[in-house]
């Protein structure tokens, strides 16, 4: 797969010269016959030990596309697409693309990220509506990728025993998420009756309404020490 670390590499530095910076257009081409998956890759390295698969909340649209030579998708002020700076560096990338839970579109964007970067360790990020697919897919994940991380999730995370699975699970929540339908006690729930690895993030400002993005259901302030705590877990697994 040389060749392939080279390859990327090299549309990088192409990227660069065009003043995309490290934000680079792709696509997952599937070998089942199923439609091909585009996604956003934001990559400091062309080798990076961990790639997190990024699915936003909001109706989750990314829809990533090229129009003439510029790069256009929805969605940037969601948290996790707002606070990928603080997530990439030379040992972690990030994947953009829809939230969604089929399991034949998600397993095409797994089997290009294993063969674009095959020393990475995969995980699942999911946000607010995003954790409606996180978690309808933790069965079929369980052993494909490292792990998956639910931040600011609907109510049903109460339920997520993450002891059923073989990978790794963390739940991430601001203590005063003020969403009616993402409350910090369905989260703590499932730390404290099944032992789910969970962070609770406080400080930040919270503007408009509770359940969007600039407010503390969205980690507005804290981006970036939402983002390292994140990272600081999953780097645990070594």
């Amino acid at each position: 797969m040389r060749w392939m670390t080279t390859l990327v590499a090299a549309v990088m530095a192409l990227a660069c010269q065009n003043g995309l910076a490290d934000e680079l257009l792709l696509t997952a081409q599937s070998t089942r016959g199923g439609e091909p998956v585009p996604y956003v890759l934001n990559a400091q390295s062309a080798t990076p030990r961990y790639v997190l698969i990024l699915f936003p909340g909001g109706n989750g649209l990314v829809n990533p596309h090229m129009e003439g030579d510029r790069l256009v998708y929805g969605m940037k002020g969601n948290f996790l697409l707002r606070a990928r700076p603080h997530f990439v560096d030379a040992e972690f990338a990030t994947v953009s693309t829809n939230s969604i839970h089929v399991e034949e579109r998600v397993q095409t964007l797994i089997d290009d990220l294993q063969q674009r970067f095959p020393g990475a360790k995969l995980y699942l990020v999911g946000t607010s509506r995003g954790t409606f697919d996180t978690l309808a897919l933790a069965e079929y994940l369980s052993d494909k990728i490292a792990g998956e991380i639910h931040t600011s999730s609907m109510s049903r995370i109460a339920s997520l025993d993450a002891r059923r699975y073989k990978n790794r699970h963390l739940v991430v929540h601001h203590i005063l998420d003020g969403c009616r339908v993402t409350p910090f006690n369905a989260a703590a729930s499932s730390h404290n009756r099944y032992g789910t690895d969970f962070i609770a993030m406080e400080g930040g400002i919270s503007v408009g309404d509770p359940c969007e993005a600039q407010a503390y259901h969205g980690y507005n302030g804290i981006e970036r020490e939402t983002a390292e705590a994140i990272k600081r877990w999953v780097k645990q697994d070594e």
